[in-house]
Parts: C-alpha cells; sequence; structure tokens
C-alpha cells in the first residue's frame, strides 16, 4: 500500500485546516488508518445506496492509502470487484483489504450492521434527504435521486476526517445524527414539501467551472435520470494530476485530458445534449456572438471570474464556493430587489492587484513588475525567474527544472498550489491559497447541481440568497444566509444601464421567492 502519488496536493489541503501541522506528521496519521466501506443488499439494489458507495470511495481512495470493502452479505458481494477497482483508478497503490479485523473506522450503507469494535458511521438517503447516523443503520431510499445520497457521503467521509484528526481541528465534534433536506436544507420532520417531477427539462444551461466544484455537479448530473436540454460546459484548462487530490470523478487515466472533453465522456449516457467550450467565459461569450444566458451555473474559483460572469447579465445564477470555514451556494437574479451575484463579492477597501499576490506567493515582492509582465504576455517563465523562486522558498532549483518554459501560471498551479514546493520544504512553506478537502468540494458541486435542476423544474425563486455548511463542524441548526442587496449603489445592479440592459433581454419578470420553508 502507499499514499497516492498526489498526497503533497492533499496534505496542502489539510495544513490550511489542521492546526500544529507536520507533513511527516501528517502522512504518518493516514497511513496508521485502515478505513472500512461496509454495505449490504439493501445498498447495492438501489440507485441511492449505490450512488452514496460510488461517492464514498472516490472521496476516502484520494486520501487514505487503504480501504477494507466489506460486503456484508452474499448480493452485496457483486459489488466489490467493482468498488475495488474504482479505488484503485484513482490511487493504484492503495492497499486492499477484504477483512474489518485491522479496520480503524467504519462507514456503513445498507441496513445491516457491522460487528467491528471502531468508530463507525452510517449513512444513507432518502430522495433529497441525506441521513447520517452513529448509532445505527439508516438505509437507503428507493428514487433515483443522487442529492441525499452523494450528501451523506460527504457528510461520513467529513466525519472519517475528523475523527482521525480531531485533536487539531477546533470545534470537531463528530455528528450525531444527520437528516437535512437538500431540497430545503431543513432539518426534516417529515418529507419534503414539493417534490420535483420528473423529467425535468434544463433548457440552455451553462456551467462554467469545471474543476473541483464542477465535478461534484457533473457526478449528480450525471446519475439523474430524467433530464434533458442543452448543457453548455466551458473551461479552457485540462486535468492535472494534482487535481486528483478533489476533482471527484477523475482517475490517473483522465490526467491531460481536457476538462470539456472529460465532462461531455462524464454525461454521455444521459440525455442532455452537451457542448463544450474549452475556452475562458469571456472569450466564450465573444465567441458565442448572443448575450442571453437563461441559467449559469458558477464554479468558478475567483471573486474576478464571478463578477465577469455576472457581468454579462444572464437571466439567473446559482453560485457555488468553498472556502476556509465554509462551503455552500447562492442564487442570483438581478432586477429583482435582491443581491445579485457581484454583491457577494464587492471589494471593500484597497485591494492588491494580481501580480502583487503571486509575487507575494512567490516570495519575490521585489519582482512584482516582472511577475506584472509575465502575466499579462503569457510568456514562459526563465531559467533564472525559476531559479530565483527556489532560493526564495529556500528548496533545491531540480525539481523546479520541469517548469522552466511553461507560463507563470501553469507554474504556479503546479508548483505552488499543486504541492510540490510544499513537499520539498517539508511542509514548511504554507500556500496562501484556498485548498479544500475533497468533500467540501464534491458538496459544494451537489448542492450547485441541485439549484439548477429546481430552478429548471419552474420552481419559484427560493426565499434566502445563500445557504452555508461548514463540514468541520457538526452540521449547524441555522445554514441559511440572507444576504441582502448592496446598500451602496456601487453595485451594478444599481447601476440604470446594466438595469436597463438587463430589461431589454428579458423584459421585467421577476420570480417569485417560494414559499416553502427556509428554516
Amino acid at each position: 500500500m502507499a499514499l497516492a502519488n498526489f498526497i503533497d496536493r492533499a496534505a496542502t489541503a489539510a495544513s490550511q485546516v489542521l492546526t500544529d501541522f507536520h507533513l511527516g506528521d501528517f502522512k504518518t496519521a493516514l497511513e496508521k488508518q485502515v478505513v472500512a466501506v461496509a454495505f449490504d443488499d439493501n445498498a447495492v439494489s438501489c440507485a441511492e445506496g449505490r450512488a452514496t458507495l460510488d461517492l464514498t470511495v472516490r472521496l476516502l481512495a484520494r486520501l487514505y492509502p487503504i480501504l477494507a470493502i466489506l460486503p456484508l452479505d452474499d448480493a452485496a458481494s457483486t459489488q466489490a470487484q467493482a468498488l475495488e477497482r474504482l479505488a484503485k483508478s484513482i490511487n493504484p497503490k492503495i492497499g486492499i483489504r477484504r477483512s474489518g479485523k485491522s479496520a480503524t473506522i467504519c462507514v456503513v450503507a445498507g441496513a445491516m450492521r457491522p460487528s467491528l469494535g471502531c468508530p463507525t458511521f452510517f449513512m444513507g438517503s432518502e430522495g433529497w434527504a441525506a441521513k447520517l447516523s452513529r448509532t445505527g443503520p439508516v438505509g437507503s431510499g428507493s428514487s433515483s435521486l443522487p442529492y441525499g445520497a452523494g450528501a451523506a457521503s460527504c457528510f461520513a467521509a467529513a466525519n472519517v476526517f475528523r475523527t482521525v484528526f480531531g485533536l487539531q481541528l477546533t470545534g470537531a465534534e463528530l455528528d450525531e445524527y444527520i437528516d437535512l433536506s437538500l431540497f430545503t436544507y431543513s432539518r426534516r420532520k417529515s418529507g419534503d414539501p414539493s417534490p420535483i417531477e420528473f423529467p425535468v427539462d434544463l433548457g440552455e444551461t451553462h456551467l462554467v467551472g469545471l474543476g473541483a466544484i464542477g465535478h461534484g455537479s457533473l457526478w449528480t448530473l450525471a446519475r439523474q435520470s430524467g433530464l434533458s436540454g442543452r448543457l453548455h460546459v466551458i473551461d479552457h484548462e485540462s486535468i492535472e494530476l494534482s487535481n486528483l487530490q478533489r476533482y471527484v470523478l477523475a482517475g490517473q487515466s483522465d490526467v491531460g485530458m481536457l476538462k470539456t472533453e472529460f465532462a461531455m465522456n462524464a454525461l454521455g449516457s444521459t440525455a442532455l445534449k452537451v457542448e463544450a467550450h474549452p475556452l475562458r467565459w469571456a472569450d466564450y461569450v465573444a465567441h458565442r456572438g448572443d448575450w442571453r444566458f437563461e441559467r449559469v451555473g458558477v464554479a468558478l474559483d475567483t471573486a474576478a471570474d464571478r463578477l465577469a460572469v455576472q457581468g454579462t447579465l444572464p437571466r439567473w445564477i446559482a453560485n457555488a464556493w468553498t472556502q476556509e470555514h465554509d462551503l455552500g451556494v447562492s442564487r442570483h437574479g438581478f432586477d429583482d430587489g435582491r443581491a445579485c451575484l457581484c454583491c457577494m463579492y464587492l471589494p471593500t477597501g484597497r485591494s492588491k492587484d494580481e501580480h502583487q499576490l503571486f509575487a507575494e506567493e512567490l516570495g519575490m515582492l521585489e519582482a512584482h513588475d516582472q511577475v506584472k509582465t509575465l502575466l499579462q504576455t503569457n510568456a514562459a517563465v526563465p531559467h533564472d525567474f525559476v531559479a530565483r523562486v527556489a532560493t526564495a522558498m529556500g528548496v533545491p532549483f531540480e525539481p523546479l527544472a520541469r517548469f522552466v518554459g511553461q507560463p507563470l501560471r501553469s507554474f504556479y498551479q503546479q508548483a505552488i498550489c499543486g504541492g510540490v514546493v510544499f513537499q520539498l520544504s517539508g511542509g514548511s512553506r504554507l500556500v496562501r491559497t484556498v485548498v479544500p478537502m475533497a468533500f467540501q468540494s464534491a458538496l459544494a458541486g451537489i448542492m450547485l447541481a441541485a439549484e439548477l435542476v429546481k430552478h429548471s423544474s419552474g420552481l419559484p425563486a427560493s426565499p434566502t440568497t445563500s445557504t452555508r455548511l461548514n463540514l468541520l463542524r457538526p452540521l449547524g441548526s441555522h445554514l441559511h444566509d440572507p444576504k441582502a442587496k448592496d446598500s451602496s449603489g456601487r453595485c451594478i445592479c444599481s447601476d440604470e444601464d446594466f438595469i436597463g440592459a438587463y430589461r431589454r433581454k428579458y423584459g421585467n419578470t421577476v420570480e417569485q421567492p417560494s414559499k416553502v420553508s427556509a428554516a
């Protein structure tokens, strides 16, 4: 068995949430774990149970070097080899156990209880609802909905992480019981009040950003039967090895593939008409010519990119994010008196330019003019520049030599964000850019896909702007954030020219908020 060949990226993510982080200790803690995935016929015989198992293995195999795959009855045994192959497609050197004797933690899908003496989390779902319990099985529902099933996997993976690293986390008690609807984001007392009737036509929908959050959305949409319509997927990048740390659909064989091509393959078995655009959003908009966008799902990394999408005035936007302390989704019209996407990301005070942030991260404040030129021209980084970065970072040049000749953004993404410098420095060079854990990004993507489907079904607008969850702590009781429209007058949603352009595109129709509780 061995840790995955992208473990340094995972370590970078963990270093941002764990106190007193030391790279060697982190790897040792992982190597001591045997995480068991137990399941029975109840889980493998229904779509919800199979979805939970699929995503659970996809999440756990990216971090832990040993999994125990434990079918609890004969019927479940038929799925064991498929789950083992899935784990090895992510980490070919992962250790697979077929006994739970040495298990240190266990997650269970189905209706049976394994006889293990380690901390155990029972995961399951019922349609839109995600379930998790520490006391007994919760079972899997009979629907074809992936939302609750996928969210349950994320809750389970988060609790496994908090079990292993609880002493290095603040307020990281374990969840005792979860029964959360991704339809209303309320703790359920009964069934969801307004179930959606499938099939659902997505119309013309755009998904912008096919990174970690985008993968969570693709996983969800690929498993939702009864979807039709035209889905545009937009991203200009290819999958890199370090991306496997949290791209839940990607395996070793996908490295180097265009993200848009990967998305088309992932959705190939659905009835969706998928159109791939390997471009940045601005380039896609210029190429498209038609600036009417009925529905846009935003899964981008930066505030600037989100502002650019809102600036093109889509009729409606769902935006998903991950950040240091939470993850979530927000919903935005424009001419409706509520917060637009720009309201969420308006800068306050003086902010640093991109080249200044890059120069700081590279430890070369004095070279900010050169960094600015390299970014603006997309020029290749020269030998002496990479050598100076190595000196500034206190790491040897040789492992960074392969980045000579690459554009600065690529060098930065792979060497800094990708964890190369982090590993070379023994974990002492922490990365400032937020790198979420896989279970955080996956849940944000599931939530984004859920919002796109709910909106496409014709449901009234949600009564709350955003919904936030923190997977590094027990699930909170208040998940909604009624973000108000910016009152300073600086936002484009207060600008008469932008309002006029929006109305000329779509008329004066304003969606009415849903009466479904947002408690």
